[in-house]
């Protein structure tokens, strides 16, 4: 599977290792972060640096999944837009919801700040 999962300490990050996330691998993605949330993670990293293309499937698991973690004090931070990618975030004005970082160890950092 092209999905890479990883805990770092406390926090779970989700490494999208391919050009296109679509339908197929959003269940997928949601089942592996799910279960880690069910596990009692509240800390999540979406790394979309090798994503060329992102369906509105895939955008709906990762909104979903914010939603979940903020409802549970928890939060989720996104890595490494593409411009096509960083395209698709500004139209649905969902660039406005998620913090975005350039690297993972930035959004790991940004942990430690709250």
């Amino acid at each position: 599977m092209a999905i890479i999962e990883e805990v770092i300490d406390d926090i779970v990050v989700e490494i999208i290792n391919m050009e296109r996330a679509t339908l197929k691998e959003a269940d997928k993605l949601k089942n592996s972060i799910n279960e880690k949330i069910d596990g009692g993670y509240r800390k999540v990293i979406i790394d979309l640096s090798s994503v060329d293309f992102i369906d509105s499937t895939f955008l709906g698991v990762i909104v979903n999944t914010l939603k979940k973690v903020a409802a549970l004090n928890g939060d989720l931070k996104l890595v490494g837009f593409k411009s096509s990618v960083r395209s698709m975030f500004e139209l649905t004005r969902l660039f406005r919801v998620f913090e975005s970082y350039g690297d993972l160890q930035d959004a790991i950092k940004s942990f430690a700040k709250k």
